[in-house]
């Protein structure tokens, strides 16, 4: 299934409004939760609905059509495994008419013993994660009603693998980073955006499953939020791009050094990039952001805000999201479950040739988009602070 521009453009514009809310390394999936707010979105009534439908970018009429394209989407994906679970009390009645819009092995119940109940659901995130996330991230209490999550997983591997070498770093001067570097005739694969906010270098790295990462290097002043914003502004055309083998010698980006050399015998031009493997995870409350993702009025448990789901007063109790990220020598992997929980309300040679070097180094705190490289859609973005270390050896 097709994931259209527009419900791509809406789970971007929200992975850019996010970026501009966190702080320090991170690890999120818009991708994650945009299903999830879309799908309550339909459900809703009066201002929680408005709210709801904000967040997601559609009108509210339009979310659960909008969800359900991208589950399929997802689903069609290579190197992506997506699932969608709802689990209810026996006692809640859901209406028929939104629960027809779910995925018909998506419901299950919760049976009041919380810690059968926790152990349903952790089981549930671990399978559909391939192990990479452990636990649901949800709060269950004695009166919750209802556990609406989603999990998302990819994997791929790169197209040229990386060669790990230690790395030298001044910001990272008190440690010796895993450092990851491989060289390419490629000139494209690097570039140089003008954003509002500064000059910002991206470099793909494609891998062999359609899922491709971009890391994003931007001026030193620049907060993440707005190197992950111009990240998705790159994305979709709002930041052209200056392709490498049409930037000018010298320092045209963060990062990056473009440099004639002489060299004995013809040479290609060549991209010699150096970054670092990473490892993250994070752990995200979503009500701590409630205004950004619309459930200011649906965390009110003195109102009813959800009648396209029950006839039972319900309200958000409980809103979060898990996720890991694994960037390393041959390949990328990520994952992300989130959940809502609903409670009631030598000589000189002869240098005859002359050949272009450009040389790439991400060796201070970055961002990452990755993406769907068809479609463009963001499936899960970060900020690296903390790179691996470099693995000592037997002896030191």
């Amino acid at each position: 299934m097709r994931v259209t521009r527009a419900t791509v453009q809406a789970v971007n514009a929200l992975t850019a409004r996010w970026a501009g809310a966190v702080d320090g390394g991170t690890v999120f999936s818009a991708a994650g939760v945009w299903p999830l707010l879309a799908l309550l979105a339909d459900g809703a009534g009066g201002a929680a609905r408005a709210e709801l439908a904000d967040a997601v970018g559609l009108p509210a009429d339009q979310a659960a059509a909008a969800a359900r394209e991208l589950l399929g989407g997802l689903a069609a994906m290579r190197g992506v495994d997506s699932a969608l679970g709802l689990w209810t009390t026996r006692t809640l009645e859901v209406r028929e008419a939104w629960a027809a819009g779910l995925p018909t092995e998506a419901h299950g119940v919760l049976t009041g013993d919380l810690g059968a109940d926790r152990a349903t659901l952790d089981a549930w995130a671990s399978k559909r994660t391939g192990g990479l996330i452990e636990r649901m991230p949800v709060a269950l209490a004695d009166d919750t009603q209802l556990v609406l999550a989603s999990a998302l997983a990819l994997r791929t591997e790169w197209l040229r693998p990386f060669d790990e070498t230690p790395m030298a770093s001044l910001y990272w001067s008190d440690r010796v980073p895993l450092g990851l570097f491989r060289s390419t005739a490629l000139l494209d694969r690097i570039g140089v955006a003008d954003t509002p906010d500064g000059h910002v270098t991206r470099l793909q790295v494609l891998g062999n499953a359609a899922i491709d990462v971009h890391l994003l290097l931007g001026e030193e002043r620049m907060t993440s939020g707005q190197v992950l914003g111009a990240g998705v502004g790159i994305l979709d055309g709002r930041h052209p791009v200056v392709p490498g083998d049409q930037l000018p010698y010298g320092d045209p980006g963060p990062g990056l050094r473009v440099a004639k050399e002489r060299c004995t015998s013809p040479q290609p031009p060549s991209l010699d990039v150096t970054t670092v493997a990473y490892d993250m995870s994070a752990h995200h409350d979503l009500l701590a952001l409630h205004r950004l993702f619309g459930l200011t009025t649906a965390r009110d448990a003195a109102q009813e805000h959800f009648p396209g789901i029950s006839g039972f007063p319900l309200a958000i109790g409980s809103a979060e999201q898990s996720t890991m990220a694994r960037f390393g020598a041959r390949g990328f992997r990520a994952a992300a479950v989130t959940a809502f929980a609903a409670i009631p309300g030598g000589a000189p040679p002869d240098l005859r040739y002359v050949t272009t070097t450009i040389t790439a180094r991400f060796d201070r705190p970055f961002a990452f988009l990755a993406l769907h490289r068809h479609s463009r859609l963001v499936l899960a973005a970060g900020w690296v602070t903390e790179p691996e270390p470099y693995p000592e050896e037997d002896g030191d």
